[in-house]
């Protein structure tokens, strides 16, 4: 689609080795061995695949325990995708250049979708990031104990912690690249821009876990059943009503930051130090009690999410150790390959809390004998986990 093809993105596209001009149609297969590197194909099997495994797990769930959460955040999440990408990968054809611009190009993997915009698994990974933070935080007892808004604070903090992990890595693999001079992603942290930080690794699946929590989750823990036509427009509204939020969280710093990268960015750290100083404590107070006997035991464990937690982090850090000759031999956070740097030293912080999260629903006591909450090993087994 010759006529979406920017300057920009032109330009963005013949540095990570693809021509816009020749990335075609509304879906495009390409052989995986002759994909930029041989990362790319690595990175899409593990997370459409984690994808793939959440749904199936999602509907196991429902169909023997009558709980819909994970479905409707599973696909809450890709209708957030859907409201959200478009206006980004096509600014001219919304109305949102003067706004926007080209903001960031994807380079092309095995399947795309959108002109070569849209690989399938930037699709996979929103459901995926979101069940292993929601899932994690959930098998704390979090909500229940402290209610949807705390909850969602919490969720948004262990998903900064996941995303970040690939987030700072993504760049420098050719992965995507970012537009170095849209006035939309200054200011930088390192080679990714501090809005993509916040907003897309902790404000989004925030605003996500706060809306499932409040029109399904809650209701789900109280006993109540919903019928397939109500799960429906839920879903809707949580897809749309999360989108609204990624503009209302951040406010302080678009808003306040408005004219100076300095103060934005400064606004935009302090409300990722809020969340995570509030979550930080939720957590480590939870598991507390939790250890020490609390008598509001969770009575749900994802043996699914544990297992696949653990994968992606082992994924991702075999990436970055793979990663590293070219980090360390990088000048002026470039390599010599010609592409930018992420902060290695965050990402370690990032992997650690992604650790911590996981070993703790491990560690905590579950109502086993709770037939109604607790899985079963049939749906370990359907999901390949068991």
């Amino acid at each position: 689609m010759a006529d979406h093809c920017s300057d920009t993105f032109a330009e963005l596209a013949t540095r990570l080795g693809f021509s816009c001009q020749e990335a075609g149609g509304l879906v495009e297969f390409r052989n995986p061995a002759a994909l930029e590197n041989w990362t790319l194909p690595v990175l899409e099997f593990t997370i459409v695949l984690g994808a793939v495994l959440a749904l199936v797990y999602a509907i196991l769930r429902l169909r023997r325990h009558g709980d819909p959460t994970n479905l409707v955040l599973w696909f809450g999440a890709t209708a957030f995708l859907f409201v959200i990408e478009p206006p980004i990968y096509f600014p001219a054809t919304f109305g949102t250049e003067d706004y926007l611009g080209t903001m960031f190009a994807h380079n092309v993997f095995t399947v795309d979708f959108l002109w070569g915009r849209l690989p399938l698994y930037i699709v996979a990974i929103y459901p995926l990031m979101a069940t292993l933070a929601f899932e994690l935080v959930r098998m704390l007892g979090i909500f229940r104990r402290y209610g949807v808004l705390l909850g969602a604070v919490c969720v948004g903090f262990v998903h900064h912690a996941f995303y970040e992990v690939f987030d700072q890595l993504g760049p420098q693999l050719r992965w995507w690249e970012w537009t170095l001079d849209n006035k939309v992603n200054l200011p930088f942290f390192d080679s990714v821009p501090l809005p993509s930080v916040v907003v897309f690794a902790a404000l989004w699946p925030m605003s996500l876990a706060l809306c499932v929590q409040f029109f399904v989750g809650r209701h789900v823990d109280a006993g109540r059943r919903f019928s397939g036509l109500q799960l429906v427009w839920r879903t809707v509204v949580i897809g749309l009503t999360a989108s609204v939020g990624v503009f209302v969280l951040p406010l302080p710093a678009t808003v306040f930051g408005v004219g100076s990268d300095t103060v934005r960015g400064f606004l935009y750290a302090a409300e990722l130090a809020v969340l995570s100083a509030v979550a930080v404590v939720v957590m480590v107070r939870r598991w507390s009690a939790l250890r020490a006997g609390a008598s509001d035991v969770p009575p749900y464990r994802n043996r699914f999410v544990q297992v696949y937690a653990l994968v992606y982090l082992v994924v991702m850090g075999l990436l970055w150790i793979t990663a590293l000759p070219a980090f360390f031999d990088a000048v002026d956070g470039v390599t010599p390959n010609g592409d930018p740097i992420g902060n290695l030293w965050y990402a370690l912080a990032c992997f650690v809390v992604a650790i911590l999260a996981v070993v703790a629903t491990f560690t905590v006591p579950h109502k086993k004998s709770d037939a109604v909450s607790t899985d079963t090993d049939e749906e370990l087994a359907a999901t390949g986990t068991a």
